[in-house]
């Protein structure tokens, strides 16, 4: 989880100090956390600038330092501390790691959506980690940033990388598949996730598509097969593997049955039955891409169906919380678009056994002028048998106006709160054992906070 010297050195306009000693470093871009052998490599924006930050890296462990060429070095650095100028430290970043993808030079797996992006990373890599020596982003480190940095924390002997690549403008995605240069590609769906920068559901399919601008020759696309804005793909540069559930995909999902802690189902109406411990039937497909880009590498069946079975997944997808008075929490409030908000509260409908099913939504950003709407749209599936639905936030609001306007949710109970912390003495007076309670919201109103005043696994 080193990269070599020679890798920096490559950057250099000019070295200052002494390297004697120096072999591998590890990349640090922030100067407060303890690092081994450090590299510390200071970014800088529009309020930051990380160059004032390196007797702190140094502190922390830095043994030397990119350095922007018109940053002035500062005094009373150790003597003969090392420092390789650039003319731009996240370039500098970039090309490293370019250069250290071809020095170890695995197997590279890009996955892309506007929805779906690390439940779907975290199924490919459980299955592939049984084969092969992978690695995945962590967390969410999918940009120009954190992409470059994965590839540069991976151990040097890895043999597939699993990248998530996330973006909100036209450019971002040609850049980051260029950059790290996908054996497989993999699209998951096209939602309204940032439809404020890219126009449109159309604007947003040709901004996943820039994921092929880096993919290998001959190398392999899977996207959804039922989504109409990825039908139009023609070339002969590589092979596209369609999936999804209608007649004409390579792969058809077939035979889905669903429990009470995830989904069967089969390919191709074939006799062999795969098993993914996920809620929500949105997943299947998910595990379906996975399952997909595991056969591209063939990895074998059973070994495919036991990395399903034993998913590791990212938290706030999804995830079951012990509620107070044994309730179940589900949350689902990492992010959130309206497609993947309707369905979110599909999969809560569909959960047997409960008598009181409360939905917990709140605001969603970059929908653009048309967020209103997008909001009141998942209203057409705030239908029985949920049982309450409690909205967070002005936006959040939005979702409900539809029912409130027509009656048509004079069966369910609706509550509107301003703030999050204000709604917790409601929830918590709903939780009884036969209580499922879903939380679901953008990034920024951060809903785990309200997930964990509820939980009983303080």
């Amino acid at each position: 989880m080193s990269i070599g010297i020679d890798i920096v050195r490559g950057q250099a306009i000019q070295i200052l100090g002494n390297l004697e000693g120096l072999n591998r470093l590890n990349i640090m871009t922030d100067s407060r956390k303890p690092v081994t052998n450090g590299l510390f490599v200071p970014l800088t924006g529009e309020n930051f600038n990380g160059h004032r930050f390196l007797a702190d890296a140094i502190n922390n462990g830095a043994q030397a330092a990119l350095w922007m060429e018109r940053e002035p070095v500062p005094d009373h650095l150790p003597e003969g501390f090392p420092m390789f100028l650039v003319k731009d430290t996240l370039d500098a970043l970039q090309s490293m790691a370019k250069a250290f993808l071809t020095q170890c030079r695995p197997k590279v797996i890009a996955i892309t959506g506007s929805n779906g992006k690390t439940t779907t990373k975290d199924m490919v890599y459980g299955i592939v980690s049984r084969t092969f020596k992978a690695y995945k982003t962590q967390g969410n480190h999918n940009n120009h940033i954190g992409v470059p940095l994965t590839i540069l924390s991976m151990p040097e002997d890895t043999e597939v990388l699993v990248l998530e690549m996330g973006m909100n403008h036209f450019g971002e995605l040609t850049f980051l598949s260029q950059l790290a240069k996908p054996d497989i590609a993999i699209i998951t769906n096209i939602g309204e996730s940032h439809i404020e920068y890219l126009g449109s559901r159309e604007g947003i399919a040709k901004a996943k598509l820039e994921i092929i601008n880096g993919l290998k020759k001959r190398g392999n696309l899977i996207i959804d097969g039922d989504e109409p804005l990825l039908t139009n793909i023609h070339t002969n540069a590589f092979h596209i593997i369609r999936c999804g559930y209608q007649n004409d995909n390579e792969w058809k999902i077939t035979g889905v049955k669903e429990g009470t802690d995830g989904y069967r189902f089969s390919l191709n109406n074939g006799l062999s039955e795969y098993t993914v411990p996920v809620l929500g039937r949105h997943n299947v497909k998910n595990a379906v891409y996975s399952l997909t880009a595991a056969k591209l590498l063939s990895i074998n069946a059973q070994t495919i169906k036991e990395g399903l079975k034993n998913l590791n997944l990212t938290k706030m997808r999804f995830e079951k919380v012990k509620g107070l008075n044994d309730s179940l929490l589900i949350s689902d409030c990492y992010n959130a678009s309206p497609t993947s908000m309707k369905a979110s509260l599909e999969t809560l409908k569909d959960l047997p056994g409960y008598k009181k099913r409360v939905a917990v939504l709140g605001d969603m950003y970059e929908l653009g002028e048309n967020e209103e709407q997008l909001h009141r749209s998942v209203a057409e599936v705030l239908t029985s048998p949920l049982t309450h639905v409690v909205t967070i936030g002005k936006k959040g609001a939005w979702i409900v106006q539809p029912l409130l306007e027509n009656s048509h949710g004079a069966h369910i109970v609706i509550r509107s709160f301003s703030e999050k912390m204000d709604a917790r003495s409601y929830l918590a007076d709903l939780l009884d054992d036969q209580t499922v309670m879903l939380f679901k919201a953008s990034r920024l109103l951060a809903l785990e906070q309200l997930v964990g005043e509820l939980s009983s696994e303080k």
